[in-house]
């Protein structure tokens, strides 16, 4: 293998190199085959570890420019240029402070709900597709779905957390992160099947290379859709009222502190960073970009090019939204997001049924006719919201006219 060979691909040239080396060694091919499982599995967990911190001064800085704080953007020279030491030292500090467990929790169910909360975070990635093949910790035929189940069980988390505390705060705000993240759900298992009927497939590798034109562009309504409940899922403005600070106090772990109130943190924007790769992978085209094809390794630059841009409309939302109420919140999810889905799972599929009917079977000629389709759904969504809007208003004036009437016989 030549330098530029290996430059083209190094992850899966070092793999190989390094399974060549243990059966070299003598060693049977199943104990290579667990050693190299383990070590993708590391590889892998360490991505968003080695990302976080970056990620964490990236957002501190938006939003400091967003809303003018000073701090953030000039923290004196003991945080280094560009106070890129600041997220380090905060580290340090919160690895530090004092653990304190209070009295009346259920200490085995408070300890285990910042891990479990981790844990979910970082099992997500295993099935990322960062390139072509070889680039991915394990491409499951039915990937999509993993990312699905294994995201839903952070609700356990958030009830043992809540729960566990024995505090009314916590209580309240696990009652309310369960309830949106379960709202929310719904609209975003929708927006996939859509994906699903177009790609034909649940892995996350296929759904990659099935976009020569990115599903956002045949999709429009269900990357809305699935955009929206990504934001609640992982808890950002404007659905951030599962913690807010305003109204119930950080919400579901407000008793916790020192390194476990840091894994919830840290899971926070694991999260949201696997959430912007998933987006990109499911209607950005994921790895897919110029060049992939002759240099690999330029997959993973493409998808954490197009990753950060989604990561930074979160951090968008995050500082220039405004916090919903509990139930607007819901009632964006149950009362339009999720009724939008069914709309669109039914017209994904009876137009591109009658486009391939008709012997459209390109994907430029069914993405202009889906893209024709979301038009038409678009323009039927916005006319019955002005129509609801002025029935809403005409009630409204009705009461108040009644309202008015009432006092003046008074």
């Amino acid at each position: 293998m030549t330098f530029w060979q290996f430059l083209a691909n190094p992850v899966v040239a070092i793999g190989d190199w390094l399974r060549g080396l243990l059966s070299g060694w003598g060693m049977a091919a199943a104990t290579v085959d667990l050693i190299m499982a383990l070590l993708s599995a590391l590889v892998v967990v360490s991505v968003p570890f080695i990302a976080i911190m970056g990620l964490i001064w990236a957002s501190r800085k938006i939003i400091a420019r967003l809303q003018d704080r000073y701090g953030p953007n000039d923290s004196g020279v003991s945080a280094g240029p560009y106070a890129i030491f600041q997220t380090v030292a905060d580290a340090i500090k919160i690895l530090t402070k004092e653990l304190i467990i209070p009295e009346h929790a259920d200490r085995p169910v408070f300890i285990l709900a910042p891990i479990l909360v981790v844990l979910i975070a970082l099992a997500v990635w295993a099935v990322i597709p960062f390139g072509p093949a070889g680039m991915q910790g394990v491409d499951l035929n039915i990937g999509l779905f993993y990312i699905v189940a294994i995201a839903s069980l952070v609700l356990f988390s958030m009830m043992m957390a809540g729960w566990s505390s024995g505090n009314k705060y916590a209580d309240v705000g696990a009652f309310r992160a369960i309830s949106q993240i379960i709202s929310y759900e719904v609209p975003e298992v929708l927006a996939l099947i859509t994906v699903v009927m177009l790609v034909g497939s649940l892995s996350m590798q296929d759904i990659v290379r099935f976009q020569q034109i990115p599903l956002i562009v045949a999709l429009p309504i269900p990357a809305f859709i699935y955009l929206m409940a990504l934001t609640a899922e992982v808890g950002r403005l404007p659905f951030e009222i599962a913690e807010a600070d305003a109204e119930i106090v950080a919400g579901y772990f407000i008793e916790y502190s020192g390194m476990m109130f840091g894994a919830f943190y840290l899971a926070e924007f694991i999260n949201i960073f696997a959430g912007s790769l998933l987006f990109s992978i499911v209607f950005l085209g994921g790895w897919q970009g110029p060049f992939v094809a002759s240099v690999p390794i330029l997959g993973a630059v493409w998808l954490l090019i197009k990753g950060l841009i989604i990561f930074t409309l979160f951090m968008f939302f995050w500082g220039a939204m405004p916090r919903m109420r509990i139930d607007h919140i819901l009632n964006f999810s149950w009362k339009f997001l999720t009724p939008l889905g069914l709309v669109m799972v039914i017209v994904v599929a009876l137009v591109d049924a009658a486009a391939r009917a008709a012997g459209i079977t390109s994907m430029v000629g069914r993405s202009l006719i889906l893209l024709l389709a979301n038009g038409v759904v678009a323009a039927g969504t916005f006319w019955i919201l002005r129509k609801v809007e002025a029935r809403m208003q005409q009630r409204e004036l009705a009461r108040q006219a009644a309202l008015q009437a009432e006092l003046s016989a008074r």
